[in-house]
């Protein structure tokens, strides 16, 4: 593999970790365990009760194996993929060989899918053979090409096998035969961004400069006059309105050449697979233009266009971003795959120059915006992340028809559930980076790291029940001592962390850029515990989010909780959290996690006129908060995130109340235990 050079601050990912107990370990237990087999029979059609996908029969139709029609999505080809870069991730870190030899065969599959001139789309292989390459703003091809481009290099990372990634070669060949900045060649890109970023995956493994020149023109030809879109579209007769109307350019970031924009535009997903691409070609050429671009695009993003669980697309139409602070909570969109890509770029981010904030918004996303769209059971998903559900309103009106009020067993369009399979498949490689001179600590996750610092190896091993308590200990094994800077990320929500050092408390602490830095020799059996105390917060939006004035959402460490009707009754708008209500840590059976619980008030809404001059009555009720990742895993019913708050209502709860009524947890002075209090 290629061996980039890194600038002073830049860090590379570390590889060699193994997830031991933890929440992030139990999720990616459950895409070993069920999602990727149960994703598997989804391929092959093998789940009754689920929208069939037809992608395996697409391959053995297109290999000349099978007689039939394509079916699905022009894009069903990204499936099949981003199965197999889930695969691949599994087997680095989990040998399988029943499940390498099914790869290895679906593998096999699309080598012999691949056309004689490198190309490989079974959609125009077996629909439009003659229109390859006319309809890149709407027909996926760079798209899936990028997807399989992942895929082989995963794959070849994990096993050493070469076969797909001489299948994605031979492709890429084909692709920059036909695309670049030649006289002689289209002047294209894709419509749904995805290739760039593989291509620079492709270059990091093959070292092939035209991959990371390929990956750089897509990039940079992006929204150059005159416009490619109208051009291509005018050649096939169509109509470059016909979809988006006004809205056709920025819908996939073609608007403006990239060094011109300064705000996220259009479909979310495209954007932050454009994003992320572009700190990867910051991370490889050092351009700092594209770095600066980089810079206004995160300020917009998470400052004025994300909601407090990480996701963005605030709308339905065109699935993309609107302007600053709308945020809706239940017409939203919030894509899982959008949610999925913030943290794509956020790692990119953190590897140009680590800085907490990213960390925040990469945490952020991926407890609450990303594990939302799977259930706990990893059998069902949530394409759309609402924040306010009523699911009577959702079956009923037009502009909440893309809103599902319980989790599906698979889509038509199937891009959400692989794609949260490949990223939890590896979410190990997201917890640390390094450098020459420096280990980050990104992510808290029971863990192990093995990797070699100066020459000297070594080993972290990471101790935590994190994200439900805030205690971290590391301790180190090295062959000899060795000095390095550990690096270790204090979050922006934490306001009073306590370290200490070989069970000696840090007096005071060198922070940078919102991370602790410890910098000294370091030798087998050093041990550093971090605690991070996690009070419950209750979390403001900007009163320009209109929808949330006087509101509050709770939060406790990085997860944001939410109300269920099953804990509540109908309208839990009605409900109002007083400023001075008190909130304890309760730990649910049946979901198995801690949930936030105590008193709140609830306006009287049994009366049957519709408006009338009178005060309503209040009541105290008993209130009880989820993690919002956690919403619509036992009943249907309606959720808020957005509690109607203020400290102007009588409140009628006490301490006393709330331990009469349930179990409370806290935390001790123990590391990893919890004692209950009744």
């Amino acid at each position: 593999m290629r061996n980039r050079g890194l600038k002073k601050n830049s860090s590379k990912p570390c590889q060699n970790v193994v997830l031991k107990t933890g929440l992030l370990a139990e999720r990616a237990q459950i895409v070993r365990k069920k999602v990727i087999p149960y994703q598997w029979a989804a391929l092959n059609n093998q789940i009754p009760s689920a929208e069939p996908s037809h992608a395996i029969n697409n391959f053995r139709i297109a290999a000349g194996e099978r007689d039939g029609d394509f079916q699905g999505m022009v894009f069903q080809d990204s499936d099949v993929a981003k199965w197999l870069e889930a695969v691949a991730y599994m087997l680095a870190s989990h040998p399988d060989e029943e499940w390498e030899a099914k790869a290895d065969e679906v593998i096999d599959l699309v080598a012999r899918a691949q056309q004689a001139d490198g190309y490989l789309n079974t959609y125009y292989t077996l629909v439009e053979p003659d229109m390859r390459w006319t309809n890149l703003r709407e027909n996926h091809e760079l798209y899936c090409a990028g997807h399989f481009i992942e895929a082989a290099v995963a794959y070849y990372e994990a096993t050493g096998k070469d076969q797909l990634l001489q299948v994605v070669c031979k492709l890429v060949d084909h692709i920059g035969s036909i695309f670049g900045p030649e006289p002689d060649k289209k002047k294209g890109y894709p419509g749904h961004e995805e290739i760039e970023l593989a291509l620079i995956k492709l270059y990091r493994v093959t070292g092939d400069q035209k991959h990371l020149d390929l990956a750089k023109y897509f990039v940079e030809e992006r929204g150059r006059q005159p416009h490619y879109f109208a051009q291509e579209a005018k050649a096939r007769g169509d109509d470059v309105w016909r979809h988006w109307g006004k809205w056709e350019y920025p819908y996939s970031q073609s608007h403006l050449p990239i060094r011109e924009q300064t705000t996220a535009e259009g479909h979310s997903v495209r954007a932050m697979y454009l994003y992320a691409a572009l700190a990867d070609l910051v991370l490889e050429t050092n351009d700092e233009e594209l770095r600066r671009v980089c810079e206004i695009l995160w300020e917009n993003t998470v400052n004025q266009r994300m909601y407090i669980t990480g996701g963005i697309g605030s709308q339905e139409y065109g699935e993309g971003f609107t302007v600053d602070y709308d945020l809706p909570n239940d017409t939203v969109y919030a894509e899982t795959c959008a949610a999925i890509g913030l943290v794509f770029w956020a790692h990119r981010m953190l590897q140009i120059d680590p800085q907490g904030r990213y960390g925040d918004v990469l945490e952020r996303a991926l407890y609450n915006g990303v594990l939302s769209g799977m259930s706990l059971s990893g059998d069902k998903f949530f394409y759309v992340n609402p924040l306010q559900v009523w699911p009577e309103v959702a079956r009923k009106r037009y502009d909440h028809r893309h809103v599902e009020t319980t989790r599906q067993e698979w889509f038509g369009c199937a891009c959400c559930p692989p794609n949260l399979a490949r990223l939890l498949a590896s979410i190990d490689r997201y917890i640390y980076t390094q450098n020459e001179h420096s280990l980050y600590v990104h992510l808290f996750a029971d863990s192990e790291l093995t990797t070699e610092i100066k020459h000297v190896p070594i080993t972290i091993r990471q101790e935590t029940h994190y994200p439900w308590q805030g205690k971290v200990r590391f301790r180190v094994k090295a062959s000899s001592e060795v000095k390095f800077n550990l690096r270790v990320r204090i979050p922006a929500w934490c306001k009073n962390p306590q370290v200490e050092v070989n069970g000696q408390i840090l007096e005071s602490m060198d922070l940078s850029q919102g991370y602790l830095v410890m910098a000294r020799p370091w030798a087998h059996g050093d041990e550093i515990v971090v605690t991070l105390p996690m009070p419950i917060e209750r979390v403001r939006a900007n009163p320009r989010v209109r929808e949330n004035i006087g509101k509050v959402a709770l939060q406790r460490g990085p997860i944001v909780y939410c109300l269920e009707e099953v804990d509540h009754s109908p309208n839990l708008p009605a409900i109002h959290l007083a400023d001075h209500a008190q909130l304890a840590i309760a730990v649910d059976e049946e979901l198995q996690m801690p949930v936030l619980i105590g008193s709140a008030l609830r306006w009287d809404d049994s009366g049957e006129e519709l408006y009338t001059t009178s005060k309503f009555a209040l009541k105290s009720v008993r209130l009880k908060a989820v993690p919002y990742f956690a919403w619509n895993n036992r009943e249907l019913g309606e959720m808020l995130v957005w509690i109607n708050s203020g400290g102007g209502i009588p409140f009628e709860g006490s301490r006393r109340r709330i331990r009469r009524n349930y179990e409370v947890v806290k935390e001790n002075n123990n590391y990893g235990t919890l004692e209950r209090i009744v």
